[in-house]
């Protein structure tokens, strides 16, 4: 007995299918500007999301059936790896990612907590060696107990600053057993509440600190993942110090720590930063900082993080145009950090969901990469700026000119002559690509 009984394996049927549990437009095999879709897309299930998401909201009680919750403790937690791994072989997905306290309950100390985890993370490997599963990436939850109310590498209690530094420890030495590709970090409350009673200087310093701490130890084990931080403004704290893209690229400059990290960019934190997921991703990819993304949306008619999957075709197409402009990740991949809707409760719902996802990054790779074959939007790109190819604009972009130069020629008093920036036609042209695919 299966915790997916009656539900096959999902397979491509293409766009022709009525079938809901088949793929329309992933066909993993497909090749796609010379790799196939599933060396582009590296798809990853989000545990937390998945396996131990129950439905609740601030204003509801759980209402997701899974059969494994009728368990509890241990039990539960080994119930969840076996249910998950048979749920990423129906899936055809290859990778997964998970929080420390996703996988094992926390115990009433921190040595509870790492027996109950080594065994677990023993059971994990066992699984992945059987099936060929990977790790994209594991975390520390530094966030939920009442311990980091005022943070983790933040916060204003010493003890609590050890205890995190020890949480993370552990998972970097569980990311070197797994063969984890990247391991991330999120402060989901290493931000403030009030400056009334913030020392922002000395939380930002320890922070920094924090993270060096662990790039050393990292070295020290030999744990050779990619490093990404995950940006997101706010929610639970007021201000978070990891805002958006540009903000953290500017932090770990400012502390000599950008060598070491790249970015995990969420989709739902940029637009609560006030930002499309195109310019978080366009911002990381000119500064060589785009690692791994989290792939979900917003709902723009609320103010919080919905984690909803990702169905929108115009903001997966971006993505993947940003994605492969850089290059297509290396060690990252798309984690699908997304849950289904809270009446959305029958385990064959984990599915749809993953399958609408998935066919959705399709669609937006095959549209990305007609568009970047065809030099479709860049052509605009290019006439837009020729004005700086030649004469005086060849002369800056050289970087031969000076303010009094630059003066002497304004001097001429010869006419400026703009020209249209012609949004609506490069608009109309992903249309276009869109509905050729679609």
């Amino acid at each position: 007995m299966g915790y997916f009984d009656g539900i096959p394996k999902i397979k491509y049927e293409g766009k022709g299918s009525d079938n809901p549990l088949a793929f329309k437009h992933y066909n993993p095999d497909e090749v796609v500007m010379g790799k196939t879709m599933r060396d582009h897309l590296r798809f990853a299930v989000a545990y937390w999301h998945t396996f131990t998401g129950a439905g609740t909201d601030p204003f509801g009680s759980a209402t997701m059936q899974r059969s494994w919750d009728r368990l509890s403790g241990m039990d539960l937690a080994k119930a969840r790896v076996e249910a998950s791994f048979e749920f990423y072989d129906k899936l055809g997905i290859d990778y997964f990612c998970f929080h420390d306290y996703d996988i094992a309950p926390e115990g009433s100390s921190l040595r509870e907590t790492n027996k109950n985890l080594d065994v677990i993370v023993d059971m994990i490997k066992q699984y992945m060696k059987d099936t060929g599963k990977k790790l994209l990436w594991n975390t520390a939850n530094l966030f939920t107990n009442p311990r980091y109310m005022h943070g983790a590498a933040t916060t204003c209690n010493a003890d609590v600053y050890a205890y995190a530094a020890a949480t993370v420890k552990k998972q970097l030495e569980i990311g070197k057993e797994l063969g984890a590709e990247n391991y991330v970090f999120w402060g989901g409350r290493e931000g403030y509440e009030s400056l009334l009673n913030t020392d922002m200087k000395f939380e930002l310093d320890n922070l920094a600190y924090f993270l060096q701490m662990a790039v050393d130890y990292a070295k020290e084990i030999g744990f050779n993942a990619q490093f990404l931080i995950e940006p997101k403004p706010k929610e639970p704290t007021k201000h978070q110090y990891d805002f958006d893209a540009a903000t953290t690229i500017a932090f770990l400059q400012n502390y000599g720590l950008k060598n070491h990290f790249k970015l995990n960019l969420e989709a739902n934190h940029a637009t609560l930063a006030g930002h499309t997921f195109e310019h978080e991703l366009r911002v990381a990819r000119i500064h060589g900082m785009l690692g791994s993304i989290d792939a979900n949306q917003g709902d723009l008619l609320l103010g919080w993080d919905t984690d909803e999957f990702p169905t929108d075709l115009y903001a997966t197409t971006l993505a993947m145009y940003e994605i492969l402009l850089g290059g297509g990740f290396t060690t990252g991949g798309v984690n699908f950090d997304a849950k289904v809707r809270r009446t959305s409760f029958e385990p064959v719902d984990l599915f749809y969901a993953h399958i609408a996802g998935m066919d959705s990054f399709a669609i937006g790779l095959k549209v990305a990469a007609k568009l970047i074959e065809d030099k479709a939007l860049q052509k605009y790109v290019d006439e837009r700026y020729a004005s700086f190819r030649e004469g005086i604009g060849a002369e800056i972009a050289a970087r031969r000119v000076d303010f009094k130069k630059l003066e002497e020629y304004a001097l001429q008093n010869k006419p400026i002559v703009s020209k249209s920036g012609r949004i609506e036609v490069l608009r109309t042209i992903v249309n276009q690509y869109l509905l050729s695919v679609v």
